[in-house]
């Protein structure tokens, strides 16, 4: 209630202490039209009546102003002066039907109602709910000057803050650039020393693979020579089927000419030539031995692509796992590299082995580049969060907290209210939840959306709107009331539809300035 309410309601409880004679149900602001002895003339002017047929229990006028102290109209309106109290006016068809609706009991004149006055102790308690109220106004508004003193403070600080913290991002951006220099000047001998390596390591394998070729090719020429008189003939080579070069099912002697360089036979030295054409083709009948190895028995292919046929699920054999994880991970701290090299390390198939360590000189520069990165991320990072905080402080400075930013106190605040089922959340500016009390995720009732009080007090009213969806409903939103209070907390909630809660919350950030003292007792006109 406003403090012009409490005034008015001051002034009214006085000046009703003393009734004026009148007829009865007419208010006082309407006496002057009805005037003993006179024709009365109905309020919307529609016929003019002799005054005795006032009150006489027959409506004459439309507008039931000609009994505004029975119930003969309608329409009709009875005015209880209740002196001592407040006045009010109530429809004429309660007029004498047993109930007591006028403090004063003037409703009740004709109907053998047994009604008490009351007007005077209603009108005590009133007065003093309404001086306590007006205390609880002044309290609080003195709060409120404290908060807007605190609330400039405030932001003086956060200006002040605001140009040391911009002040400061400038020296980070530049220790930011002068950290990528040094990083991307230590990166670049980094990526040329592991490129030597990753290229030494590249053509050891190929020397691996060249001597394996060879041995293999060695191998085959003995298979191929089975009467061992150091050739390799076309009939030799007709004995492989699966080297027909057209694979067309008739491997033809022209054909195994043709792979021969056009001879019917090559001994050792001719068969590297033809070697290149047939080892991708070439099916051995003998398992291949690498050089200074034993044979090793052939492991037959499985009948089926399904790999879980060859290792059940449970049956997978761990150990190989575990070896093909370990290497993985020596990789990644051994070799940091573009992803197109990065499987170089993994233990191939063909036995070529892992990539040998870093040589001291190498892992220097290496070593040397990653502090060059971790220093120039670390201070990236800081410049991210000075950014953030400028952001931050930027925010709220301008956001809008009241016309004295009277609100700003309650800004990275919560208030929390329980109820028997659930625990309300108010974080003003940011959301509202629900939360069961015995367990349960947190529901969120909205996110901030603005003030919503009316234009004359705008700043009474905030909406919080988006919250979570209801089951084949709305999203969830809250209004919350602001109520003129000395403690700033959550003091009511309710649902009254589904999906929109509304909450009562005090602070004494929406007190208005109170009356002066005097205006609170003025004085009593008897004239009236």
């Amino acid at each position: 209630m406003s403090c012009q309410c409490i005034l008015l309601l001051l002034l009214v409880a006085g000046a009703a202490a003393v009734e004026v004679q009148r007829p009865r149900g007419v208010s006082l602001s309407k006496r002057q039209f009805y005037e003993d002895g006179k024709p009365f003339t109905c309020l919307d002017g529609s016929k003019t009546i002799p005054f005795d047929r006032v009150n006489d229990d027959y409506c004459d006028c439309q507008d039931a102003s000609d009994e505004p102290g029975t119930a003969a109209c309608p329409n009709g309106n009875f005015h209880c002066t209740n002196a001592g109290f407040r006045p009010v006016f109530i429809p004429s068809s309660r007029v004498n039907d047993g109930i007591c609706d006028c403090c004063d009991t003037t409703d009740e004149y004709n109907s053998g109602a047994i009604c008490q006055n009351t007007c005077k102790e209603l009108g005590y308690k009133e007065r003093e709910s309404l001086l306590k109220l007006a205390e609880i106004t002044k309290e609080g508004f003195l709060l409120k000057q404290q908060l807007i003193q605190e609330a400039m403070r405030g932001v003086d600080d956060r200006k002040a803050k605001l140009e040391e913290v911009r002040s400061g991002k400038g020296d980070l951006e530049t220790k930011v650039e002068a950290l990528r220099t040094v990083k991307e000047a230590a990166e670049q001998p980094e990526r040329e020393a592991k490129e030597r390596h990753l290229k030494a390591w590249e053509d050891q394998k190929a020397a691996i693979r060249m001597e394996k070729d060879k041995a293999r090719m060695v191998q085959v020429f003995l298979e191929l020579d089975e009467d061992s008189d150091g050739f390799v003939s076309l009939a030799d080579l007709l004995s492989h089927p699966e080297l027909d070069p057209d694979s067309d099912g008739l491997f033809t002697e022209a054909e195994a000419q043709g792979l021969l360089g056009g001879l019917d036979r090559v001994d050792t030295f001719g068969f590297e030539s033809v070697w290149n054409n047939i080892k991708d083709k070439y099916a051995s009948l003998q398992p291949s031995v690498a050089p200074g190895e034993a044979p090793q028995e052939e492991v037959p292919e499985p009948a089926s692509d399904n790999d879980s046929e060859t290792y059940p699920e449970d049956d997978v054999p761990e150990e190989e796992e575990e070896e093909e994880d370990e290497d993985d991970d020596d990789y990644e701290e051994d070799y940091k590299s573009p992803p197109s090299t990065q499987t170089q390390d993994k233990k191939d198939d063909d036995g070529e082995g892992t990539m040998p360590p870093y040589d001291p000189q190498t892992q220097e520069l290496i070593d040397a580049a990653q502090k060059a990165r971790d220093e120039f991320n670390e201070a990236e990072k800081a410049l991210r969060e000075v950014d953030d905080q400028i952001r931050n402080i930027e925010k709220e400075i301008s956001f809008d907290f009241g016309t004295e930013s009277e609100f700003t106190y309650m800004y990275n605040q919560c208030y929390e209210m329980p109820t028997s089922e659930y625990v309300y959340k108010l974080c003003p500016f940011n959301r509202v939840t629900q939360k069961p009390k015995f367990g349960g995720s947190e529901t969120s009732l909205g996110s901030w959306g603005k003030w919503a009080g009316p234009e004359d007090n705008i700043y009474s009213v905030m909406k919080y709107e988006h919250g979570t969806g209801c089951w084949q409903g709305p999203n969830r939103a809250t209004t919350v009331s602001l109520i003129c209070g000395t403690e700033t907390a959550v003091t009511s909630t309710s649902e009254p539809s589904r999906c929109e809660y509304l909450m009562e919350f005090t602070t004494p950030a929406a007190c208005p300035e109170p009356p002066s003292p005097d205006s609170l007792y003025p004085p009593v006109h008897t004239e009236l």
